[in-house]
């Protein structure tokens, strides 16, 4: 045991300088992402912006994706609910895939397929939004939820992966990414994160002119 221990530490260390360039390669990969994603700074500013007045008027954001990217939604769920930045208050934002026992019950039910439509048209209502995350932009369960929220009356949107892709066709809008699939989805990250810096410099404009009642 303890030379087959030594065998693997000396091939790592043997790696070593393989290793180091296959981190490099893969930061060399995202830079030419995040340029691709800043293309779309203006489509992320309004998505900020239009979620911050659906929100503060009680309207609901849903959100789905799956495997990275149902965490990446959950995080983006988490953000609103709680908060991104500074202080402000909690808004409705649900993450599909998070209701496990209903997730579970109409995957078995009704088929993967229909894991998150059923949800969407459960809890979606006219006017709210459904915010779908994919790499491939070809899942089937997000392809039959775009196609359910649209028929509620939901605004739909993508973060996917290179264009063209089914889902960005069956939304409102998308945000397409240039890149491998891995940075694809660092940069889906980004992305929430740049909508939760306007959604509360938005929601912080709301509350200064609340006192005057007309949203700016």
């Amino acid at each position: 045991m303890e030379q087959a221990v030594n065998a693997a530490i000396n091939l790592d260390t043997v790696r070593a300088p393989q290793a180091a360039r296959l981190v490099t390669g893969h930061l060399d990969a995202l830079a030419p992402a995040v340029s691709s994603l800043r293309g779309s700074a203006g489509t992320l500013a309004r998505w900020g912006t239009v979620l911050a007045q659906k929100l503060a008027a009680g309207q609901r954001l849903l959100v789905a994706g799956n495997g990275g990217s149902a965490a990446e939604a959950q995080h983006l769920t988490a953000e609103l609910v709680g908060r991104f930045d500074g202080e402000r208050g909690a808004y409705s934002a649900i993450s599909l895939h998070a209701e496990t026992s209903a997730f579970s019950a109409i995957s078995n039910d009704y088929g993967y397929d229909q894991s998150f439509a059923r949800q969407v048209r459960a809890h979606g209502r006219e006017g709210d939004v459904l915010l779908l995350l994919s790499t491939s932009g070809r899942s089937p369960n997000l392809l039959q939820a775009a196609q359910a929220a649209r028929q509620a009356g939901l605004a739909t949107w993508a973060l996917v992966g290179q264009g063209p892709t089914r889902l960005s066709d069956l939304c409102d809008e998308s945000v397409e990414i240039q890149g491998p699939s891995a940075n694809v989805q660092e940069c889906h990250l980004v992305a929430i994160h740049a909508i939760c810096r306007v959604f509360d410099a938005a929601i912080a404009a709301h509350e200064r002119e609340a006192s005057k009642g007309a949203w700016q």
